[in-house]
């Protein structure tokens, strides 16, 4: 009867903290992050010095670590002080600068945003920010669809830091140079981690996750592994999560690698969206990108319009920056030669996490 011993009984289970597999769970230092978390406090400094604050340019690949620790410093501000407003937009979610407006305007406590344009709340905006000193962190920065928030914000608001987030370091050099030279901002950049520092993010995360002894080294390492191939920690925490939840089906204490191997049979879920989904613009500039993959992006785009199409190069950036953040493609950015600075787009055949 000693195997009934290691099966889970009614409404018992595996986890202790669910929400530390989430990838919004903010540990107070975020590991492996800590220099990159002071050097974005370094930047608001100045705030507490009642100056005004330096201006940083984040970029890195997807799942490393920048929105923790951006909003790891914010809640830290939010704990010290009162004096100084931290306000965190999506810009995915919110695209334009009437939206990110109505978004600031939810967040500093006026939610009657109807009716009203967009100088109309910056004008509440400014009133209430003035007052005080306040840090933005505008997170996937380059999916704006325009970008007269920085400007406005940079020229009008007294004492402030402003942090861009993006995935894509070309991103600064679309950037028009008004909004530029306003921001002059310091450039930081987050690495990928390195197999054993998956690994020790992932132990970390079991720990508190998971009650003693549900999982072991070697499964542990199995997903590490298969984080690392994907260059994506959202990977390890989904494939945790559903090994775990694999685990507790077969009424086991324990993960075993059974479990792990299943979920990650399921991580087919996370892997590129169908072509369907694309509008058509997109999937006419995927399908040019896969007949030319390894191509510069400026020959990629005289392609495009020569077939008939009058896009505009920043909207054509547009649509390559939503194919790459589909993982539809990858971009590598190279320097050199009578062009400066290019991109070269590959198309991704059978690309996921």
């Amino acid at each position: 009867m000693g195997v009934f011993k290691d099966m889970l009984g009614s409404g018992e289970t595996l986890f202790k903290n669910n929400l530390a597999l989430d990838y919004d769970f903010i540990p107070k230092m975020i590991p492996f992050r800590e220099q990159e978390q002071k050097a974005i406090v370094s930047a608001v400094m100045p705030l507490m010095q009642g100056r005004n604050g330096r201006n940083m340019f984040v970029y890195g690949l997807p799942g490393i670590g920048k929105t923790l620790a951006a909003k790891a410093v914010l809640n830290e501000i939010e704990d010290e002080t009162e004096e100084i407003l931290p306000i965190y937009v999506n810009c995915w979610n919110r695209n334009t600068t009437f939206k990110i407006f109505t978004e600031i305007c939810e967040q500093l406590g006026y939610p009657l945003t109807q009716n009203k344009r967009t100088e109309e709340l910056f004008k509440i905006i400014k009133e209430r920010l003035n007052r005080n000193s306040a840090v933005f962190v505008f997170d996937e920065v380059d999916k704006a669809e325009d970008l007269d928030f920085l400007y406005m914000i940079t020229e009008e608001i007294y004492k402030s830091s402003v942090i861009l987030l993006t995935n894509y370091k070309e991103w600064m050099i679309t950037l028009e140079m008004r909004i530029k030279s306003r921001l002059m901002p310091e450039s930081l950049e987050f690495r990928p981690y390195s197999l054993e520092e998956v690994k020790k993010i992932l132990d970390e995360r079991s720990n508190i996750a998971f009650y003693d002894s549900a999982i072991g080294k070697d499964e542990i390492d199995i997903v590490a592994q298969k984080t690392f191939a994907s260059k994506d920690l959202r990977t390890g925490l989904f494939l945790l999560r559903e090994s775990a939840t694999f685990a507790e089906q077969r009424k086991s204490k324990k993960i075993e690698e059974e479990d792990v191997r299943k979920a990650i049979a399921r991580i087919e879920e996370f892997k590129i969206k169908s072509t369907d989904d694309l509008d058509p613009d997109s999937a006419a500039i995927l399908s040019l990108i896969k007949d030319n993959s390894g191509e510069k992006i400026g020959t990629l785009y005289e392609m495009y319009t020569k077939g008939g199409s009058d896009i505009s190069y920043k909207t054509f950036q547009r649509r390559i920056s939503k194919l790459q953040q589909g993982r539809y493609i990858s971009v590598e950015s190279i320097t050199g030669g009578s062009e400066g600075k290019t991109s070269i787009l590959s198309y991704n055949a059978n690309e996921g996490m």
